[in-house]
């Protein structure tokens, strides 16, 4: 049987056929596509904070992309620029805790590396604009930076990665202190693209959009670790 991967998703107001701005639980279908291609079996889970049960039926998880995280879960008051959806986080933060303690295999990308971040003790910048005094990760609305990405030599990442080192990226918040995680990949600006947990099975985030290629690298490298 192919191992099962959730995913966690979104609530937005959405539009199709004769329906329009409805509150609608959904995430881009790169996501369950690139679980499908690497041979995993997806699975959709939406927001619910009120318990981590269905880690039971799942194999391995991915943490989405998405709104900002929420800067009290770190201990920070919220930026000007900062939006957060409360409702993912406390959900979100649920799932990410007790999949670390389960040693569940995870996949956290863009904004689910920061929730693994805070999960794991860490804490963000809230707008990196503000630190770097660029743009370049979110070049515009709908449009995803691309840049090449250095990893540490014989971390996870590196190995998977191998010689195409280009990510695409669309963030505007990104890691301080990783906590517990150690950062295997850094931007040229010296952001933090990865982060790993080498003491558990498979533990990664990556601050960059793998769905959109659908890289079967990270993908498959999860779904094996879930199926191992």
């Amino acid at each position: 049987m192919r191992p099962v991967i959730g995913i966690t998703t979104y609530v937005e107001p959405a539009t199709w056929g004769v329906w329009h701005e409805l509150p609608t639980t959904l995430v881009p279908h790169d996501y369950d596509a690139a679980v499908t291609q690497a041979g995993g079996r997806a699975v959709l889970i939406p927001p619910d904070d009120l318990d981590a049960d269905v880690l039971r039926v799942l194999d391995g998880l991915v943490l989405s992309g998405g709104a900002d995280l929420g800067p009290e879960l770190y201990g920070a008051e919220p930026g000007p620029l900062t939006i957060s959806r409360p409702d993912r986080d406390s959900g979100e933060m649920l799932l990410a805790r007790a999949a670390l303690a389960r040693d569940l295999p995870i996949l956290g990308v863009c904004r689910g590396m920061q929730l693994l971040t805070v999960a794991a003790g860490g804490t963000l910048h809230q707008h990196l604009p503000d630190v770097l005094g660029h743009e370049r990760h979110r070049p515009a609305p709908g449009v995803y930076g691309m840049h090449e990405a250095r990893f540490t030599e014989g971390s996870r990442i590196a190995g998977l990665m191998g010689e195409d080192t280009r990510v695409h990226c669309f963030h505007h918040q990104g890691v301080d202190d990783p906590g517990s995680l150690t950062i295997t990949g850094r931007a040229e600006d010296g952001t933090p693209e990865a982060v790993e947990d080498p003491a558990r099975r498979f533990v990664l985030g990556v601050q960059w959009h793998p769905e959109v290629t659908r890289d079967k690298r990270l993908f498959g490298a999860l779904v094996a670790a879930a199926g191992g």
